[in-house]
């Protein structure tokens, strides 16, 4: 019970000591406030990024592998020459899809254009539209659904026809109050008939322009696209993540076969895991994290020095107060504790205020890019925590300067 009392008291005589010297106090707790707004905004917007690509990333499922052409690379023992390999052309797509035995979906993709222009009637789009040839796996694999319309039917796919699956930007901008489906519009120079509409993922969002994609079928961009030799892509999702690495090496076996690679020769060929690009992107994202860190600490060090900057002129203001509490029976413990509390209390004022500004800051951002408000209370309880410890740090010195006083010499000062 005298402990309880005690404490309460120490709260009291803190907050008095504050509210007598409230500029101070203020300036103090803006330092600290500054450091914590930089640690907690900038956490608090890593955090709506890591939702943001969690979410894309369930989306097309961490269950999935794509085989493409294998990048240039400079052959130093060729005089610097690029090498380039064979692309990989539609019959050994289709003959992958035919042979691989394995559970899964398969879809064969062609990345016709990213810069093409669209048309319907008088209205035009920017020369900003993805178009993308694929087959009726194209959804499922890159994790899009319709909200009108219709896949590509097996006709449609097999003979190449003239039909199109457009994203939400195209159909709010050339059908806004119409149906589109069956409409005719230009891509290029081609025109296609409507058959579908992808639902929204955000222009930030999906696999090659987001709400400006358009699918086409395979056979059909093969007929369109601009070079005579493309490279196409297969992207394989299997049932079972379990199964993936087991998927990747039949895959591999398979492809090798189909390009006549001898045994001991290099792959002409890449093989990227779905999971791949998230952890890389997870890696930047620790980075970033640990510089949001220095930034914070930097701030809350120089806040930590002028805090117990504060406390000691504090302590040399109150010598007085201090003798007269001696000197009716309190210990240099209560003495040591009522500077300590002191110092905690500033530090969480500007603590509370940086928390507050950081939220809204970092939400900022975070609602921007992933539509989401974040509410970090793993980051905050970590804020609270480092303010208290920053007040003992800064305070013990004070505190034990304080406690250390002889009553006597402190009733004498002045």
């Amino acid at each position: 019970m005298p402990v309880k009392t005690s404490l309460k008291e120490n709260i009291a005589i803190a907050l008095q000591s504050i509210g007598g010297n409230r500029l101070r106090t203020s300036l103090t707790s803006l330092i600290i406030a500054i450091g914590i707004m930089a640690l907690v905004g900038i956490l608090t917007a890593i955090e709506g990024i890591k939702q943001f690509t969690n979410d894309a990333f369930s989306s097309l499922g961490a269950n999935s592998f794509t085989i493409q052409n294998r990048g240039g690379r400079l052959n130093f023992g060729n005089g610097g020459h690029r090498k380039v390999y064979p692309s990989i052309n539609y019959d050994q797509a289709m003959r992958f899809k035919e042979l691989y035995q394995l559970p899964a979906l398969i879809a064969i993709n062609l990345n016709v254009s990213g810069t093409a222009t669209a048309k319907y009637g008088d209205l035009k789009t920017n020369p900003n539209v993805s178009v993308t040839g694929s087959n009726e796996n194209y959804l499922a694999t890159n994790g899009y659904k319709l909200s009108y319309g219709r896949n590509f039917s097996a006709s449609e796919l097999e003979h190449g026809a003239g039909v199109i699956i457009i994203g939400e930007e195209l159909r709010a901008k050339f059908f806004k109050k119409e149906d589109p489906i069956n409409k005719s519009i230009f891509v290029g120079s081609t025109r296609f008939s409507v058959i579908g509409v992808l639902a929204s993922k955000g222009s930030s969002s999906g696999i090659g322009g987001g709400d400006r994609s358009c699918i086409i079928p395979l056979l059909k961009s093969k007929q369109i696209a601009a070079t005579s030799n493309p490279s196409f892509a297969i992207t394989i999702m299997v049932n079972n993540a379990n199964a993936l690495d087991a998927s990747i090496g039949e895959a591999t076996s398979l492809f090798r076969n189909i390009r006549d690679l001898q045994i001991g020769a290099d792959d002409n060929f890449e093989i990227t895991r779905s999971d791949e690009i998230q952890k890389q992107l997870a890696s930047n994202l620790a980075g970033v994290t640990i510089a949001g860190f220095a930034i914070g600490a930097i701030t809350l060090i120089g806040a930590a020095i002028g805090l117990m900057n504060i406390m000691l002129v504090s302590v040399t203001e109150r010598t007085r107060e201090i003798g007269v509490r001696k000197a009716i029976g309190a210990t240099p413990a209560v003495i040591r504790k009522q500077f300590l509390i002191e110092a905690i209390v500033i530090c969480l004022i500007g603590g509370i205020a940086g928390m507050i500004l950081g939220m809204g800051i970092g939400n900022l951002i975070a609602v921007q890019i992933s539509g989401t408000f974040i509410i970090p209370w793993l980051w905050l309880s970590c804020a609270i925590a480092l303010c208290t410890l920053i007040g003992l740090l800064s305070g013990y010195y004070p505190a034990k300067k304080a406690s250390r006083l002889d009553p006597v010499e402190a009733l004498r000062y002045e």
